[in-house]
């Protein structure tokens, strides 16, 4: 899971490089800190965020690259932990950039899933505005008859993201994913990841 996480974040610095700022950076005072195993900390001060990312999650990753990336993205300076990790300080108008990023990402990955042939059962995807729970109606026959349950894994891996990068902290953020009969509006079945993905990797 985390290697996509990693393509995201790329990703979505790929889609901030052509935007730049002139903000001045601030010494920052902490408002949100998520813990420090296995989530992102994010620093919240008057002008600036300040954004850790764990070394887990750049695994088999360039940091030189990724670095670069970053840099490229509007990001004013990485600095490399002893731990591994690498923290991202960029101005508030930078951090607020790639959250849309993400989010109109999420947004995307929604009206392609619903309009894409491939997942023919899937009628309409709805979510909450954090991320961490959407609904799918679907003609429950042919979803149960399909792959189309595949269609979560992208819509997690966008929407955890989204979550860990703004600061949520590690015991807190899931998502869970309801699939709804489109004609009684019963949910028939779900699934919540980032447990799913643990059950992937351990099978």
């Amino acid at each position: 899971m985390r290697k996509f996480l990693v393509i995201l974040l790329a990703a979505i610095f790929a889609l901030s490089a052509c935007s730049g700022n002139g903000e001045e950076e601030v010494e920052s005072t902490k408002e949100n800190e998520t813990d420090e195993d296995g989530s992102v900390d994010v620093d919240k001060g008057l002008l600036n965020v300040e954004v850790t990312i764990p070394s887990s999650f750049l695994e088999g990753e360039d940091k030189k690259e990724v670095i670069a990336e970053a840099e490229d993205a509007g990001v004013s300076e990485v600095e490399e932990n002893d731990d591994g990790s690498l923290t991202y300080k960029m101005s508030k108008s930078t951090h607020k950039e790639m959250m849309g990023e993400i989010k109109t990402s999420i947004q995307e990955t929604i009206d392609e899933i619903v309009n894409d042939e491939d997942y023919a059962s899937i009628e309409d995807i709805t979510a909450n505005d954090s991320f961490s729970k959407f609904t799918l109606s679907v003609n429950q026959e042919e979803y149960e008859n399909s792959l189309d349950g595949l269609a979560t894994f992208s819509l997690a891996v966008s929407a955890l993201y989204y979550q860990l990068f703004d600061g949520v902290d590690a015991d807190d953020y899931d998502v869970e994913i309801l699939m709804e009969n489109i004609e009684t509006n019963e949910v028939f079945d779900s699934v919540v990841y980032p447990e799913a993905f643990e059950d992937m990797e351990e099978s």
